[in-house]
């Protein structure tokens, strides 16, 4: 589940994704509320906490960064 475009857009599932984090949510609970398969919900996860659109705010809990917001609002 790639997270960005070649033309460095996000794509539409990344953008789900950043919304969804918009509270912190472990990947279990990003899988059920997307309805995806956990092992491209921690695929997805891994690339976006290197780009820097979420950060890991507890043990095992994800949230949109201030950078992953900033992306939703130029993309969306």
């Amino acid at each position: 589940m790639a997270c960005v475009n070649p033309d460095g857009s996000l794509t539409q599932s990344a953008r789900k994704m950043l919304k969804i984090l918009s509270e912190p949510m472990s990947p279990e609970e990003a899988a059920a509320s997307l309805e995806q398969p956990l092992f491209k919900i921690r695929s997805s996860l891994r690339e976006m906490v290197r780009a820097g659109m979420v950060n890991q705010t507890g043990e095992d809990k994800y949230q949109t960064s201030e950078e992953g917001l900033r992306k939703i609002a130029i993309y969306s």
